[in-house]
């Protein structure tokens, strides 16, 4: 459950984010509104980082700033995207409920005819002949009952069939979101969840979580010598070194940001991190860029890389900063290869 404070607390917050809002320039709404609730409540620490970050640079924050925050931070999927499937869902649930209202009044009307029936049939006193378009009505009535609810089944089926169709749109969209397109592997969104998740698990008996950082040797080199064109390559051989090596259990690959990239290795050993960030050192070596016209290496792509396995008590942060510290050990100590924090 995402928020779970008492009530008391709620109240108190809601004062202070009234009052906090009216020193911003963003409109008071449902969203300006959770951003600041989130930053408040203390329950959002990357939305707080980068809310202090923003009032740093301007102490006011507009609408489009906090529209920023909302999507990054706080939205599962994207603003435009959220609305269309709330759209889409609420058309269907729309017809669903229109088809049993026909069916209500089909039904309703079919009862009123029924109970015209029964009089007549427990008025003795009235002929025979009246009986017959009684039970015509009755008779036609109980068509129209059948057909309605007929089309009331075909109604819900069509729609059950929509809702699955949404909900798989709505999964795409969330995996999309905290997908690089580049390399598909996750982007940094989508690393900073599943770290945070990683983290929030007591690692299996006599196993560690476990964090490589990798970096593209010579990176800016390749840029500035070969053009953004082959660099996007050099990324996109990287993505797919990264999908291609043997997954452990768990185990998540994503783009850190420019050329760094991250894998993260739950309930492991230090030994099992060091040899996968060697085979993923091996692997890239193989990745070749040639002249089309002459086939001859233009390019070869090399990594380093630094393994760092998490102690209880640290955060987050503090994992990313001692595989980062191996990282930088590596490339100081010449590249291409793979050192322990």
């Amino acid at each position: 459950m995402r928020y779970t404070e008492s009530k008391e607390e709620t109240v108190a917050l809601l004062r202070q984010v009234l009052a906090t809002l009216g020193q911003h320039d963003a409109a008071l709404n449902p969203l300006t509104f959770a951003v600041f609730y989130e930053h408040m409540a203390g329950i959002n620490p990357r939305l707080s980082a980068a809310l202090s970050e923003e009032l740093r640079a301007t102490p006011r924050l507009s609408d489009a700033t906090v529209r920023r925050l909302y999507r990054e931070f706080v939205a599962e999927v994207g603003l435009a995207e959220a609305e269309r499937i709330q759209g889409d869902m609420q058309r269907v649930m729309t017809d669903i409920v229109q088809s049993a209202a026909r069916t209500g009044e089909q039904a309703g009307d079919f009862g009123h005819k029924l109970e015209g029936l029964s009089n007549v049939l427990v008025d003795v006193d009235a002929p025979p002949p009246s009986l017959s378009p009684h039970l015509d009505a009755a008779l036609a009535g109980t068509q129209a009952m059948r057909e309605s609810v007929q089309a009331l089944q075909l109604q819900v089926a069509a729609s059950q069939r929509e809702i699955e169709a949404l909900r798989a749109d709505l999964l795409r969209t969330r995996e999309e979101s905290t997908l690089c397109p580049l390399t598909r592997v996750l982007n940094r969104r989508g690393f900073e969840q599943r770290l945070d998740a990683m983290l929030a698990q007591v690692p299996a008996r006599g196993s560690q979580h476990c964090l490589i950082m990798l970096d593209i040797d010579h990176f800016k080199r390749v840029n500035d010598t070969h053009g953004h064109t082959v660099g996007d390559k050099v990324l996109e051989g990287l993505g797919a070194v990264l999908r291609s090596v043997p997954a452990e259990p768990g185990m998540a690959c994503a783009r850190y940001g420019g050329e760094e990239f991250a894998i993260l290795l739950p309930s492991t050993t230090l030994n099992k991190a060091v040899q996968l960030a060697e085979a993923v050192r091996t692997r890239t070596r193989g990745v070749r860029l040639r002249n089309k016209a002459t086939n001859a290496v233009e390019l070869t792509v090399t990594v380093s890389a630094g393994v760092a396995a998490w102690r209880p008590g640290e955060d987050a942060s503090a994992l990313v900063a001692c595989a980062d510290e191996a990282l930088y050990r590596s490339k100081s100590g010449g590249r291409d290869r793979v050192m322990v924090a």
